[in-house]
């Protein structure tokens, strides 16, 4: 809290200004829209705006503009960027038509390309895009920002799997060229939960979520 003297007339008594600074307003977090895949990449403007940087931001506010502009943080993201999307507004329309199917282990899947490519068996490597969602549409992985598809061994094996069960699952079901959104349940997801990062939001343990995969093609098989 700062004082201000003002020295007045002889006659007048001085007077003690008091500023006070600015209450602290909060900032709102903007969600991305949840989105669905299709048979090729598509590129959306979405607000974003990680836990981190919203927390920077209010700090800002608070602070007023007295101290000038603050510099950026470099684990915060810009208010807006562009995000690569597996789905187009064609592809959202196919989804709201197409067969929700619901497998014994409780996944439930969309297709929105049926491949007409090979199929993969337990045990071998497949080449996919994905782009994964937490279950208030956040993008938390997504491999087409990576600049490259995953190459995962899928399994049939809870158990055993290499990533997490719903995804082993659903890829073992689908035909190369083929385009899917999954709707994973939490367990079988990530029953322990996934921690924020930069970036990131975090993933309650047993929540569900929601898998755009696009099988692009079985090696030693095509």
């Amino acid at each position: 809290m700062a004082s201000v003297v003002v020295v007045a007339s002889p006659a007048v008594r001085p007077r003690v200004v008091t500023l006070r600074a600015s209450r602290p307003r909060t900032a709102t977090i903007v969600n991305a829209s949840a989105s669905a895949p299709s048979s090729s990449s598509s590129t959306r403007r979405v607000a974003l705006l990680t836990p981190a940087l919203a927390g920077a931001f209010v700090a800002a506010i608070g602070a007023g503009s007295l101290a000038g502009p603050r510099p950026a943080r470099a684990d915060s993201l810009p208010d807006e960027q562009d995000v690569k999307l597996l789905c187009d507004a064609a592809c959202e329309e196919t989804l709201k038509t197409a067969e929700l199917v619901t497998t014994p282990s409780g996944l439930q899947y969309r297709d929105v390309v049926v491949g007409d490519g090979a199929k993969p068996e337990p045990g071998f490597q497949v080449v996919v895009d994905y782009i994964a969602k937490n279950e208030a549409g956040l993008i938390f992985d997504n491999s087409l920002e990576k600049g490259k598809p995953n190459d995962i061994r899928v399994t049939g094996d809870p158990t055993s799997s290499l990533v997490i069960p719903g995804l082993d699952e659903g890829i073992l079901t689908m035909r190369s060229g083929g385009v899917r959104r999954l709707y994973i349940p939490g367990e079988l997801a990530f029953p322990k939960g996934l921690a924020s990062a930069p970036g990131r939001p975090r993933i309650s343990p047993f929540s569900p979520v929601v898998f755009d995969v696009k099988l692009i093609y079985i090696p030693g098989l095509e």
